[in-house]
């Protein structure tokens, strides 16, 4: 059981399944970074205020098995945001048997890039402009 705290907001949490198991009854790594890349998507398409599609996963570490029925909670925060890119850190972490037993299971550093209408990358619109409920969290 970890008492440090997780770092970023949480952005998404699921269930994990008997049917994401790998041969060996533990939750499949493809599985959770699928889990880390939407809810990084969220974060980013939040600051970009449009779509955003991954460009890449800069690192990752598997730290502690995914097993069934834990809860896995992901969070987010911006690291770096350039001219059309977005570097998002997320952490995966869970709840063991649906209780309390809280463990880190996976971190990393994803980036995105904001598009247009016609799938092109954009510019990130300033962060003066941007709604409140994103500003806050940002902060």
């Amino acid at each position: 059981m970890s008492e440090e705290p997780a770092t970023g907001r949480l952005t998404t949490r699921t269930l994990a399944m008997p049917a994401d198991t790998n041969p060996a009854g533990d939750i499949f790594g493809g599985w959770v970074m699928s889990q880390m890349d939407i809810a990084g998507a969220i974060c980013a398409s939040q600051r970009a205020q449009s779509r955003v599609v991954t460009v890449s996963v800069d690192s990752m570490s598997f730290i502690r098995p995914v097993k069934v029925g834990d809860i896995l909670g992901v969070y987010t925060r911006i690291e770096r945001v350039g001219r059309t890119s977005i570097t998002v850190g997320i952490e995966a972490w869970v709840r063991r048997d649906r209780i309390g037993l809280r463990e880190k299971v996976t971190e990393g550093t994803y980036k995105f890039v904001a598009l247009d209408a016609f799938g092109e990358s954009t510019p990130l619109p300033p962060e003066d402009v941007l709604p409140d409920y994103v500003r806050s969290r940002l902060e």
